[in-house]
């Protein structure tokens, strides 16, 4: 195994905990996201995107390297609309350049 396919499974790994964390601590995430859930169909959205969260990081575990470009290709769709959004909302903070870093890295990473 070399070294792209230990950072490919960290991203993955990566993936699942933070989708672990939305569906397990819904209310939490709110410090991390900004999104703040209001009453049980907000707290049931947050679990419900931490699934995909989860299962998007699992997928590529058992169907092989078009899953690793799958989830790549979605961190950087998610990195680009963050960019996008950074500039059209002025959401210009340190919370969302680090995002947009972290997406574009696991967007290479996993894309490879």
């Amino acid at each position: 195994m070399d070294i792209l396919q230990i950072l490919q499974y960290i991203g993955c790994i990566l993936t699942v905990l933070v989708g672990a964390y939305a569906v397990f601590t819904p209310k939490k995430t709110v410090a991390v996201t900004a999104l703040a859930p209001q009453g049980a169909h907000g707290i049931t959205e947050i679990r419900t995107v931490g699934a995909f969260f989860i299962i998007l990081g699992v997928a590529p575990f058992f169907l092989g390297a078009a899953a690793f470009q799958m989830l790549g290709y979605a961190y950087f769709g998610a990195g680009v609309v963050r960019l996008i959004s950074i500039f059209m909302d002025g959401s210009n903070d340190r919370t969302n350049w680090v995002a947009f870093v972290l997406e574009m890295i696991f967007g290479v990473v996993l894309s490879i």
